[in-house]
């Protein structure tokens, strides 16, 4: 087990040693060799995933938590199926007491030089999805002076990247308050001012319907829903829904603007997922233009296996999607 953990350290030298990015992912389960288990890195805090029902393996947390000079471990039960849990659900599988080192309630991390806050203890995700620090690097490069719709916004991570990329605004939605307050501080953190209407809380559906009404129009929309939610009014699925959340989006999309769709649904090919997103553009003058996937230096596919992330750019106004 110890070889197999050297090697996966290994793998993430260039990581290690980055200027500016003190958040990333040590090990990726199967990819790694160890199937039942993940381990992410926010400076000087380990979160380790447990995909089973299991005792967490403390010395190889321990030996990994030495290694990186961690001051805290926490660990997280991974259910199948987060949406719905209650909160006495969510408290056992996210104890809020570091199973090692001392309590770090919260922490700073670095990812391309920006900074974000992160929440140890608070929930099963502690504020950063590492597999999109592609994306969001990417959409930082492309949006200067433009405007970005950041839909299921979550704590504003792209929007942070975008504004750092000369965004001239970025409206983020989602309907946690409580995240939408988390991603402001990431905003605030550094540096750029905020205003609380470009934080709405609210359904996207709903909200989109709203927008596509008034006639608003962005250069970018961000679709990046989690596989599973429920709200009070509605109930959401990627199999299911995304083909009407594309279409929805596209229509608050300036000519020659771009759409970012994703997905994280591992259960989805990368073929089923594109089905849905040419659905939702049936009619409209658009091209898929890339797919992306989850990052391989620090979310190696294990062999025989498949990337589970999907990132697909696709430009609207353009000619119909292929």
């Amino acid at each position: 087990m110890m070889t197999t953990l050297e090697a996966a350290w290994q793998r993430r030298s260039v990581l290690h040693e980055l200027d500016g990015t003190t958040a990333y992912r040590l090990l990726n389960r199967a990819g790694d060799g160890f199937p039942t288990l993940s381990v992410d890195r926010f400076s000087t805090v380990l979160i380790a995933n447990l995909y089973e029902r299991t005792a967490p393996p403390y010395s190889l947390l321990q030996a990994l938590a030495d290694r990186a000079g961690a001051l805290a471990v926490y660990v997280k039960h991974r259910p199948l199926q987060a949406s719905g849990l209650d909160e006495q659900t969510r408290a056992q599988l996210a104890p809020e007491k570091p199973l090692l080192g001392r309590p770090l309630p919260r922490v700073e991390v670095l990812e391309n030089g920006l900074s974000f806050l992160i929440r140890p203890a608070e929930g099963l995700n502690p504020g950063l999805f590492l597999d999109m620090r592609p994306a969001r690097a990417r959409l930082q490069k492309r949006v200067r002076n433009q405007t970005v719709l950041n839909c299921f916004a979550y704590t504003c991570g792209f929007a942070v990247a975008a504004l750092n990329g000369g965004a001239a605004r970025v409206l983020n939605l989602d309907i946690s308050r409580r995240y939408l307050d988390w991603g402001r501080q990431n905003v605030e953190l550094n540096g750029f001012s905020t205003v609380p209407t470009d934080f709405l809380q609210g359904d996207v559906m709903d909200w989109l319907n709203r927008l596509g009404r008034r006639g608003q129009r962005f250069d970018w929309v961000i679709l990046d829903p989690p596989s599973y939610s429920t709200t009070r009014n509605s109930r959401f699925t990627v199999e299911r829904d995304y083909p009407r959340l594309v279409a929805m989006a596209a229509k608050v999309v300036q000519p020659g603007g771009w759409l970012m769709a994703c997905t994280n649904q591992e259960q989805l090919t990368l073929r089923a997922f594109l089905a849905r997103i040419r659905q939702g553009l049936q009619g409209q003058p658009a091209r898929i233009i890339r797919t992306e996937h989850e990052p391989e230096l620090d979310f190696p596919v294990a062999p025989g296996g498949k990337p589970y992330l999907k990132v697909c750019l696709v430009r609207i106004g353009s000619s119909p999607a292929r």
